[in-house]
């Protein structure tokens, strides 16, 4: 039996390294399809893991929510109330009370140039983030000194960046330059 092949009407095609591409790619997309699954998969059971997580941390805040709720509701009643402000007194009086006067005056011996004073320290305030912040009023016999002495405040670790809030000239019953000065001071209270 012969065939008849006509070249010259059917010419003869290389089509079997196209298939086998064409085969390689289709197992290396299915391979790449079963490692998606496997992904998306695994990615809901931590999806899942997560979930319940939440839900757990959910309801103890809820939990802890109502607690707070209670004892806001107790301390709020008018017997306790006398007492709840008495203790934010007593906790203020204790907080004043724990800054301590000498260091104050040794962290600032350590920055004063030896030609500034230190005329007045007014009671240092704390304010909601336990910083304390000092007012005081500084002198010298020329400016200069006094604007060394507040680099020097600011260059410190101790203390925080300075306002200088007024200046005084010297008159006839006060011979120095006169600074209020507030600064923001880092004694752990």
């Amino acid at each position: 039996m012969r065939v008849p092949i006509n070249l010259s009407s059917e010419p003869f095609r290389r089509d079997r390294p196209m298939l086998v591409a064409s085969g390689l790619c289709a197992v290396a997309l299915a391979g790449l399809l079963g490692v998606l699954v496997f992904l998306i998969v695994s990615d809901r059971g931590r999806l899942k893991q997560t979930r319940e997580a939440v839900g757990r941390l959910d309801e103890q805040l809820h939990t802890i929510a109502s607690e707070q709720a209670k004892l806001d509701s107790t301390l709020r009643q008018p017997a306790n109330a006398q007492v709840l402000q008495r203790a934010l007194l007593l906790n203020a009086l204790i907080e004043r009370k724990s800054i301590s006067w000498t260091e104050i005056f040794a962290d600032l011996e350590s920055v004063l140039p030896h030609n500034v004073r230190v005329i007045q320290v007014r009671l240092p305030q704390v304010n909601s983030r336990n910083e304390v912040l000092l007012d005081m009023v500084v002198g010298a016999k020329e400016p200069v000194p006094v604007i060394e002495f507040l680099k020097r405040l600011e260059a410190s670790p101790l203390f925080g960046p300075t306002t200088l809030h007024s200046s005084l000239p010297p008159s006839q019953n006060e011979p120095l330059y006169r600074y209020r000065v507030s600064v923001n001071y880092g004694q752990k209270l």
